[in-house]
């Protein structure tokens, strides 16, 4: 029997919906020429209240894909994946919009996102695929968000979706083949929404490399998840020699959970040919768990041995072991414990004289981590599949 998209939806519909913390996001699509592997990317730094966030693996069921995804520790059915990949080449994730609402739709039947993701993940192939799934889907969808999607064929798009409708951005129409979003729709209403100045901060900090048409993944969790580099101000706080930093609009947060990057295959022509496990080795979502100037990133593939044990929620509460380790880090970079002390970091714990900082220490890791693994990859025996022209 095949999947029967229809009756996912309804099911969806019809869950006991429990209202989720106010969700924030930086993300990007990268598009594959301006990725020196020739791949294209969708990055997300993800901000929420709901801390504790793990990642498993999902085998395919009833005709649907298998898929790996960011998952919140306590969904312990998986019904709400926050960004993902699956086993044909789709990737999608969100950022929350707050401009792009035009309804009286109640709260209580809002914040469907990571439900609609799941089932994107269980039956897209495409970009247009997604639009599909968005025009299939019974009104009020409960979603207030930018979406964004890459597929095999190199497409990419971000849809700026409510209850009702979505306009849809091609990464092949953005300048540069980058989109940048945060929490506001550019078609939404002018001046509402929230994140302007993380978008300008990410945007100035992608500019050189974007013009050197070398955005890798590492460039995404290295520099711009780990930079306190401040548009308005003009100032890189990193560097700025003041130990007690207020936390606010640098893009890692007191409320950033993790900072992932999908990176995808070298274009094929033909995406419907496909088949589940062609692209086992090519996909790489490469996930820091936690608070992302504090976290290890690990490779995860989408298969089922394909994602690490420090990441699966195999503790209590559903909680992944290296998310509670970079909980305990970020906990010393936000020392202050009373009042208002969570807006106040201790930049010493992430840069300092000595080089300890968490910062400083881990990003050597990582580099090589993208290294190693990245040449593995590369140096695999290419897929018979034809490649874009």
């Amino acid at each position: 029997m095949g999947f029967d998209i229809k009756r996912c939806v309804a099911a969806v519909c019809c869950l006991a919906g429990y209202i989720l913390p106010a969700l924030a996001c930086t993300s990007a699509i990268i598009g594959a020429d301006v990725n020196p592997s020739g791949r294209p990317m969708l990055w997300k730094h993800r901000d929420t209240s709901t801390i504790d966030n793990k990642v498993e693996y999902v085998a395919p069921e009833e005709g649907g894909f298998g898929y790996v995804a960011l998952f919140n520790a306590n969904d312990r059915k998986l019904e709400q994946a926050w960004m993902g990949m699956n086993d044909v080449g789709f990737a999608v994730m969100n950022t929350a919009s707050y401009n792009i609402k035009d309804d009286n739709v109640p709260q209580k039947k809002m914040d469907r996102e990571g439900y609609l993701m799941t089932i994107a993940l269980r039956t897209c192939r495409t970009v247009d695929d997604f639009a599909k799934l968005l025009e299939s889907m019974p009104r009020p969808m409960g979603v207030e968000a930018n979406f964004g999607v890459i597929d095999a064929s190199g497409d990419g798009a971000f849809f700026e979706t409510n209850n009702h409708s979505y306009n849809r951005f091609n990464l092949s129409d953005a300048p540069d083949h980058v989109l940048v979003r945060t929490n506001y729709s550019h078609s939404g209403r002018p001046d509402e929404g929230y994140g302007f100045v993380r978008e300008q901060n990410a945007e100035c900090v992608l500019a050189p490399y974007i013009k050197d048409r070398n955005v890798s993944a590492e460039v995404l969790t290295e520099e711009v998840s780990r930079s306190f580099w401040h548009n308005l101000k003009k100032r890189d706080y990193a560097t700025a020699g003041e130990r007690w930093v207020i936390d606010q609009d640098f893009i890692p947060r007191y409320k950033s959970t993790a900072t992932i990057v999908v990176e995808g295959c070298r274009p094929v022509a033909d995406v419907a040919s496909i088949k589940p496990g062609d692209l086992r080795d090519e996909y790489i979502m490469w996930t820091g768990l936690g608070y992302p100037p504090c976290a290890e990133i690990v490779p995860v593939w989408c298969s089922p041995d394909g994602v690490d044990e420090e990441l699966r929620g195999t503790g209590p509460g559903g909680h992944s072991p290296m998310g509670d380790r970079v909980k305990a880090r970020r906990d010393e970079v936000f020392p202050i414990h009373k009042g208002n002390g969570e807006k106040y970091i201790d930049m010493t714990r992430l840069f300092n004289d000595e080089g300890t900082g968490y910062v400083q220490v881990l990003t050597p890791l990582n580099r090589e981590t993208y290294r190693r693994i990245s040449e593995r990859r590369d140096s695999a025996k290419p897929r018979d599949l034809r490649p874009a022209e």
